[in-house]
């Protein structure tokens, strides 16, 4: 089954030159289905690439995905278009009311901040709050799901000296997880990030499900919230973290990402399978999980 995008939304065009299957609002009417209603919170500078990115992993499921883009109510972005935001996302306040199957909060890149020093806290903290009653499922990723620790257990964030940057292998702690469903003991995960949470700082209830010796864990499990939390980015294009290292002035050459680590050859996706299978694994846990009634989520 597809992704149900708007039309003429940029990454429509990405994902149908994959031969991804999406789906227009007048085709998924004619079905008699009820797709998953997944809402995506893009904090990231380039929304068009990151909803490209999600829409991508969601849309290679074999259930119809309903993906509502929103953005904050109180915050304007900068780095992307006043129109495409107008068109194409809409305010938290407008959506507050409404019942979803799952929630994305991506990252952001104010994670040298302290949490309260970001304009958008206090709101983030509401839409945390609001994921725990009309939001079935919660998926957070790097900085968003920093902030979400931070919110719901008051898990510290620590700085790095310096920045951890590349495609790093993470050990499979607990295989018999669902949201590992399928994935092998090691599994190789793109980081890019200035800071980390800590092992000894997550209380006994959240578990860890991968995690490096290099760069500390990547993924856990928060079941007190119905969420799992990713600090890395599984989500990554193959030349995303080029992109990051030719933008930031070639200083930190991404480690274990390059061939024989030279920034002149071209880089080779060891994780797209990841993270296809962790996406598929999340989306299929919602769909059996989740009541048929949405008026139900609550």
């Amino acid at each position: 089954m597809p992704i149900r995008i708007a039309d003429n939304l940029p990454a429509r065009r990405t994902l149908e030159a994959e031969s991804v299957i999406v789906m227009g609002e007048t085709e998924a009417a004619r079905q008699d289905i009820r797709p998953l209603r997944i809402a995506l919170l893009n904090l990231m500078p380039d929304k068009i690439t990151t909803e490209t990115q999600i829409a991508r992993l969601l849309g290679a499921t074999p259930l119809q995905i309903e993906l509502e883009l929103v953005r904050l109510s109180g915050h304007v972005s900068k780095t992307t278009s006043a129109g495409h935001i107008a068109e194409f996302y809409r305010p938290f306040r407008d959506v507050r009311a409404e019942r979803f199957d799952g929630l994305i909060v991506t990252g952001a890149p104010v994670e040298t901040m302290d949490y309260g020093e970001v304009t958008y806290w206090d709101e983030l903290r509401q839409i945390f709050d609001w994921s725990q009653t009309l939001c079935h499922r919660l998926f957070t990723i790097c900085w968003g799901a920093m902030a979400a620790l931070a919110h719901f257990h008051g898990v510290p964030k620590h700085a790095l000296g310096a920045k951890a940057h590349g495609v790093f292998p993470h050990l499979n702690r607990a295989p018999a997880s669902p949201w590992l469903r399928g994935m092998s003991d090691i599994v190789p995960v793109p980081v890019s990030r200035w800071s980390e949470v800590r092992r000894d700082d997550l209380p006994e209830t959240v578990k860890v499900l991968l995690d490096s010796d290099e760069v500390g864990p990547c993924l856990v499990d928060d079941p007190a919230h119905r969420a799992i939390h990713m600090f890395n980015h599984l989500e990554y294009d193959t030349l995303t973290l080029d992109t990051e290292y030719r933008r930031d002035g070639e200083r930190i050459v991404p480690r274990h990402y390059y061939p024989d680590d030279d920034p002149a050859q071209l880089p080779r996706n060891t994780w797209r399978t990841y993270g296809h299978q962790l996406f598929g694994n999340w989306i299929n846990e919602v769909y059996q999980t989740t009541p048929f009634d949405l008026n139900a989520i609550a």
